[in-house]
């Protein structure tokens, strides 16, 4: 085992999920990125995300109490990127990336039609913490491409072809290692009957 080097406390969290987060409105769409978004309770569902004041987005979200999660795909790279260091004061975001406004079915901000899956977001909570204040909010309505889902309509993410973002890089995700409760999962043996099955 290697040595390891001790630093001082650092937000080192990776990789972690880049978001395209919309808001504003139908007139005055507004775009941006967020790398620090989570889940946070899945009943309710609710997620959070972590801003800067001193963001043009901070104030309209602030001021509105919505906001929708977009989710990134690999052909949004460049957008993801450039919404994160551009200003919504300067420039309309959606026009300059030949994105598109879409409206949403809850929230009165636009989603991104684009993304293949959107979190419409209510806030319910705003924590300042120092240099970021968390945004706490509700999903309040889910919607996903019909692309990724199957005939009995589950939804295969893995379809989409998500970001991730670590340490200033962003990555396309490799392959599965394994799925949830895989580790503890009992094999079935050949020929046995799952529930419902005839005996």
């Amino acid at each position: 085992m290697s040595e390891k080097a001790v630093w001082k406390g650092s937000a080192l969290l990776g990789p972690v999920p880049p978001v395209l987060v919309s808001c504003g409105s139908a007139e005055a769409p507004n775009l941006f990125t967020v790398a620090w978004a989570g889940t946070i309770c899945t009943r309710p569902p609710r997620v959070s995300i972590s801003v800067r004041p001193s963001r043009h987005s901070y104030g309209l979200i602030k001021t509105s109490g919505e906001f929708v999660l977009n989710l990134p795909t690999e052909a949004l790279v460049r957008a993801v990127d450039w919404c994160g260091v551009k200003s919504g004061r300067d420039v309309n975001k959606f026009s300059a990336m030949h994105l598109t406004a879409a409206p949403a079915s809850a929230v009165g901000c636009p989603l991104l039609a684009e993304s293949p899956v959107n979190l419409e977001c209510r806030v319910f909570q705003v924590i300042p913490l120092g240099s970021h204040d968390l945004f706490l909010a509700d999903v309040v309505a889910v919607n996903a491409d019909e692309a990724l889902l199957d005939a009995e309509g589950k939804l295969h993410l893995e379809r989409a072809g998500l970001l991730a973002y670590a340490h200033g890089g962003y990555y396309a995700l490799g392959r599965q290692l394994g799925s949830f409760g895989w580790s503890v999962r009992k094999n079935k043996k050949p020929g046995k009957k799952g529930p419902g099955g005839r005996k």
